[in-house]
């Protein structure tokens, strides 16, 4: 399922599409790291150990997960724990990157409960198929690439919205309960906390999970537990074909949807496997996971589940609580997952959901950029920067969708960017035996750009006047327009204008386009 990420296996063979990438961008992995790979996980017993509790782990805590999930699209849970678990099995597989977790989520969810509710659950099933294709060819084209535009502020408030998003979705479970949740969960924290500071034979999870399990049942405690969130399967999914009519309306009707959740889907897939990558100081395939999210979508689809992304707080149980490196681990938490719902649901069902609330805090407190918050870091950090952080949480703790505030952060950046940029360029006049000169320095383009034609002096310059452009870079159409612009002003006073200066792309790029772009002036 998994190979050890190095470029020495074949050196004689020239490297291609996503390969040649990888080797310019990728250094070879150390010997060292090859127990990262399945092979290499095979072979230890304590590197198995770890993968295969760390899977049981996220199957523990996918279960609620995918039934609140169920509840919040308006379908039967079962959809929800099946898509979990085709989800897991099928990105296992297919997925670019090793230990992600993909699952039912809510911002899935979110985006389909329409589809339930006006047309019904074989429209749901149609939809997610058709995201799925859209999310396959996406990833062939290579939209994955474009991850590289994310700048870090939107990451971190990326990190952190997500933090307080997985606090802010345990409340409902410490709404209205007996005083004993709030004991259990407490005692859950510090289990999590202070056992890694003696053993880490056995992640500290689990172990939280299954003493407090005991703890209720051996007390009697009636506090809400994982059988209270629904009706858990008592049987494997089965194939099937979604009974819709093969018709432009339907296709009208299902492809809003289809393009919003493979959107949602594949940015929130993305950001996480670049999380990851940061936690693990390792190199994933960005365009293999995008096509892999799509073609498990498809496989959920037709076994009829809900459709799903990765998932942020089962991932980061994964990888930084129980320390998994390889798709082992995703593929047993989907396996684990649907042999705890349909072999043992009634002693799954006893699992207290403050077990689970314990465990999902911690994660929150490791995944949450504290630096980022520091006095001494904001201070140092640029205001602008700040801004994207703090424009990404807000957005995505008031809409709960990643994908939103995510998007939002990169255009608040991309404003203050070329608002920064605009303020370097520079125009400085002389005069010379000819006439005058204007020396334009820095990038010019729709920011910078529209401002340029106010810095000359039209009515009092010569008849001669030249403006060196060697010191600029013309970006865009905008430019060409604004130089267009200057020509003509000093033209209708029967001036003379010369451009000099311009590189190779530039001058190119205003040799196509000047006199094409409509009026100018």
């Amino acid at each position: 399922m998994d190979a050890p990420h190095t470029d020495t296996a074949l050196p004689d063979a020239p490297p291609t599409g996503d390969a040649r990438r990888d080797r310019v961008s990728t250094p070879a992995v150390p010997e060292a790291d090859q127990a990262h790979s399945v092979l290499g996980a095979l072979r230890s017993g304590k590197r198995l150990r770890t993968e295969v509790l760390g899977g049981l782990v996220v199957a523990l805590a996918l279960i609620p997960e995918a039934l609140s999930f169920s509840i919040i699209a308006g379908v039967d849970p079962r959809l929800g724990i099946f898509a979990s678990f085709t989800m897991a099995v099928s990105i296992a597989f297919l997925g670019g990157r090793p230990a992600m977790i993909s699952a039912a989520t809510g911002a899935v969810a979110l985006v389909v409960a329409p589809v339930v509710r006006d047309h019904g659950v074989d429209y749901l099933i149609a939809t997610v198929i058709l995201a799925g294709v859209v999310q396959v060819a996406m990833g062939v084209l290579g939209v994955a690439r474009l991850l590289r535009f994310i700048p870090r502020s939107v990451m971190i408030g990326f990190v952190n919205a997500l933090a307080i998003l997985v606090v802010l979705s345990q409340l409902p479970y410490l709404t209205g309960v007996p005083w004993a949740v709030y004991a259990l969960v407490a005692a859950g924290i510090a289990i999590t906390a202070l056992l890694p500071r003696l053993t880490t034979a056995v992640p500290a999870a689990l172990v939280a999970i299954v003493l407090l399990t005991v703890v209720t049942v051996a007390a009697g405690l009636a506090v809400p537990n994982v059988g209270d969130q629904g009706e858990l399967p008592n049987a494997l999914p089965t194939l099937l074909l979604p009974q819709v009519p093969l018709t432009l309306e339907t296709l009208g009707i299902i492809a809003p949807y289809a393009l919003a959740m493979a959107l949602v889907g594949l940015l929130e897939s993305l950001m996480t496997a670049k999380l990851v990558d940061d936690v693990t100081d390792t190199h994933s395939n960005k365009s293999r996971e995008a096509w892999g999210q799509g073609a498990a979508n498809i496989i959920t689809g037709f076994f009829g589940g809900m459709g799903g992304c990765a998932m942020i707080g089962q991932t980061m149980i994964n990888v930084k609580v129980s320390g998994a490196r390889t798709r082992i681990s995703t593929f047993l938490a989907g396996v684990f997952l649907l042999a705890l719902v349909v072999g043992l649901g009634d002693v799954v069902g006893l699992i207290p959901m403050a077990a689970l609330v314990a465990v999902m805090v911690m994660v929150s407190v490791a995944t949450f950029d504290w630096h980022s918050i520091r006095p001494s870091t904001l201070r140092r950090m640029p205001l602008s920067e700040t801004a994207v952080m703090v424009t990404t949480v807000a957005v995505v703790v008031a809409t709960h969708n990643l994908a939103i505030g995510v998007i939002a952060g990169v255009l608040v950046a991309t404003v203050l960017f070329a608002r920064r940029v605009a303020h370097l360029t520079q125009v400085t006049r002389r005069a010379t035996d000819e006439g005058c000169e204007y020396v334009v320095t820095g990038a010019l383009f729709f920011a910078s750009s529209n401002d340029l034609v106010y810095q000359f002096d039209y009515a009092g310059d010569p008849e001669h006047v030249v403006i060196d452009l060697s010191g600029a870079q013309v970006w865009d159409a905008s430019t060409v327009a604004t130089l267009d612009a200057i020509t003509t002003k000093y033209a209708a006073r029967g001036k003379q204008v010369v451009i000099t200066g311009l590189d190779g792309a530039s001058a190119d790029r205003h040799r196509r386009l000047t006199g094409n772009l409509g009026a100018a002036g």
